[in-house]
């Protein structure tokens, strides 16, 4: 089952325990100030996501909602930079909408394939 995106503050508020933000940030290899703003809600741009994954040891798919997938097959990447034009839940139905068609052209090029 897939980990809201919203986790992901808890989990770093969680593995930082009693340290500093500025000692797990470095660990992180982002800033305080970034680590901050992700432990509070903020969404994260990519990089910064990859590396607080890789730091809590967890797979991004995880809060992307995607299992196990192909390696060879072509991923579409879903990523919103924070703007307050686009509401949170706006960009979640994005998300959704293009995951939901990349994945209706992965059973029909399947189909194709038999």
């Amino acid at each position: 089952m897939p980990l809201p995106i919203e986790e992901l503050g808890r989990l770093i508020a969680i593995k930082r325990g009693g340290r500093g933000v500025r000692a797990a940030a470095a660990e992180v290899g982002v800033s305080s100030a970034t680590l901050s703003r992700v432990e509070n809600g903020h969404m994260p741009d990519l990089e910064t996501f990859a590396k607080i994954c890789r730091w809590l040891d967890r797979d991004p798919r995880e809060f992307l909602g995607l299992g196990e997938m192909e390696t060879d097959t072509p991923q579409a990447v879903v990523h919103f930079r924070k703007k307050k034009t686009v509401a949170a839940d706006t960009a979640v139905a994005l998300g959704e909408l293009i995951l939901a068609a990349q994945k209706a052209i992965r059973a029909r090029n399947a189909l194709i394939d038999l």
